[in-house]
C-alpha cells in the first residue's frame, strides 16, 4: 500500500511539535518499530527546526511543507522551506576537535547518521530522508 500525504507548518518553532503527532500516527498505522521512531523523530525535528530557523528565518509569512510517502519497507520524507538554500556541500565537520565544544552545527550530521538515505535538493531548501521500516 502506498500512501502520500503532506503537512504545512507555520514558520514558528512551536510548530515543530506537530512532527511528533504526525510520526505517532505513522508508527501506529504502519507498525513501525520504536527504534526507528526515535531516529525519525530526531531527524525530522532537526530538519523542520532548520527549515524554520535558517531557511525561513523565523518569518511567520513563510511555511515549511513536510510530505511523506509510505511504500513497502520504507518511508520517505521531504521537508521544504521557502528560503534561498545553503551550501550543504561545505558544512563544518561537527566531530572535528575545533568544533566539539561549539553550540549548534550537529543537526545535519545527526540527520545523515540516523536516516538510511539523505539528500538535499533546490540549493538546500529541500531535504529528503528515507527510513527503512522493515
Amino acid at each position: 500500500m502506498v500512501r502520500h500525504q503532506a503537512l504545512t507548518l507555520a514558520s514558528d518553532l512551536h510548530s515543530v511539535r506537530e512532527v511528533e503527532t504526525l510520526l505517532q500516527q505513522l508508527i501506529e498505522e504502519y507498525h513501525i518499530s520504536h527504534d526507528k521512531y526515535g531516529d525519525m523523530l530526531i531527524s525530522l525535528t532537526e530538519a523542520v527546526t532548520n527549515a524554520i530557523r535558517h531557511g525561513n528565518r523565523l518569518d511567520k509569512r513563510k511555511y515549511v511543507r513536510i510530505s511523506f510517502k509510505v511504500e513497502e519497507g520504507e518511508i520517505r520524507f521531504r521537508i521544504m522551506d521557502e528560503g534561498e538554500g545553503f551550501d550543504f556541500e561545505n558544512l563544518p565537520d561537527p566531530t572535528a576537535p575545533e568544533n566539539l565544544v561549539r553550540c549548534g552545527g550537529r543537526g545535519v550530521f545527526l540527520m545523515k547518521q540516523l536516516s538510511d538515505r539523505m539528500s538535499f535538493k533546490n540549493n538546500g531548501s529541500t531535504v529528503e530522508m528515507c527510513f527503512k521500516t522493515a
